[in-house]
């Protein structure tokens, strides 16, 4: 830290989110990436440029997330780089992967980046599997640190209770098209697995996979109740808590949970909350912040001006004690905290 110089390995998908949130216009990154280099004279003939592999440093413009292709884009000037490579000065871009190592160097590590890295070394991401399902359909959505990944979501519309005999041969078609769907997510990381729906419907395809796939009923962690069906069942969850125990090391949670307080304490009108930046900026000058609350893309979006003074906020709030947690706008409660101009503030004590 005292050069301000951290070297990472992203391991799973979850990591890059973390970098593509850490990594800031300005920054130095520092990997091994591959450049076309041409080699003789100037005023020999033209000769075919060959790519080679090189290790060099360029300072940051900006950061592409391609979740197709899971890997980050880090887009900047080249700063360093060996000298048969000749390209200082020169645009390029360093494609992260996964298991590949990067060196990321900045004047000043915010507190609240540094907490993120520290929490995904020390407990690793372990992405949750959520099967929400009821008599309408089913829906299958991994839970990772970025939000909510919806995988398949599949309607069907079953014979009435009255078609006893119809509705169980279309019970039993429906559950092993739901379980083909979830055998094939589960069987690519093997994740937990957390079971939500409203009525019968979740308990009777838990004993359907209690026989069927006891190897995938073995992954089930817990199985909740909610008023909702498919995703809006999933959302529904999170905004209620009943995953708190599951997501305990997934970043979504505490998220949600932030800005689930942040409305609640709007509708009471306690005068314990904020939001908008010129409001925020003045409870953070009397240090009345308890937690700060930013989106991501407020962040990396800003002009730089804006975000030299969103981070030197965010640098009072942790001077001060305070929290700054950093809102996805991948999931529902980034969503809720855009409509309320990206920012707000949980306050110690009440402010007129």
């Amino acid at each position: 830290m005292k050069h301000g110089r951290i070297t990472l390995i992203p391991e799973v998908l979850d990591d890059l989110w973390i970098l593509y949130n850490v990594i800031s216009r300005g920054d130095e990154v520092y990997a091994k990436t591959t450049r076309e280099v041409r080699f003789g004279e100037r005023y020999d003939r033209p000769e075919k440029g060959k790519r080679i592999s090189v290790y060099m440093g360029i300072r940051v413009e900006r950061v592409g997330w391609d979740r197709t292709l899971n890997r980050l884009r880090v887009h900047g000037i080249i700063c360093d780089a060996p000298e048969k490579v000749g390209a200082l000065g020169s645009h390029h871009t360093i494609n992260v992967t996964l298991n590949k190592p990067l060196t990321i160097i900045k004047r000043r590590w915010p507190k609240y980046q540094l907490e993120r890295i520290e929490k995904a070394t020390r407990f690793g991401i372990s992405p949750l599997i959520i099967v929400s399902i009821d008599d309408e359909g089913y829906c299958i959505a991994i839970l990772r640190e970025f939000g909510i990944d919806v995988k398949v979501e599949e309607r069907v519309n079953l014979p009435s209770k009255r078609e006893a005999e119809m509705r169980t041969s279309a019970l039993k078609g429906f559950f092993n098209s739901a379980l083909r769907a979830l055998r094939s997510i589960w069987e690519a990381e093997r994740n937990s697995i957390v079971l939500l729906g409203l009525g019968f419907i979740k308990k009777d395809f838990l004993e359907y996979l209690r026989e069927k796939a006891p190897d995938l009923a073995r992954s089930i962690i817990d199985v909740k109740s909610v008023n909702s069906s498919g995703l809006a069942g999933i959302n529904e969850a999170l905004r209620s808590g009943i995953l708190k125990r599951a997501l305990r090391h997934l970043r979504i949670s505490e998220e949600t949970d932030a800005v689930e307080d942040v409305l609640t304490r709007i509708g009471k009108g306690r005068g314990d909350v904020t939001y908008g930046f010129e409001e925020v900026k003045r409870v953070v000058e009397l240090g009345a912040v308890e937690r700060l609350l930013l989106t991501d893309r407020m962040i990396r979006e800003a002009p730089e001006e804006e975000r030299l003074k969103l981070e030197e906020l965010m640098r009072r709030v942790e001077e001060t004690g305070g929290r700054v947690i950093i809102v996805s706008t991948e999931h529902e409660a980034g969503v809720k905290l855009s409509s309320l101009g990206g920012i707000a503030a949980l306050l110690r004590f009440p402010i007129e």
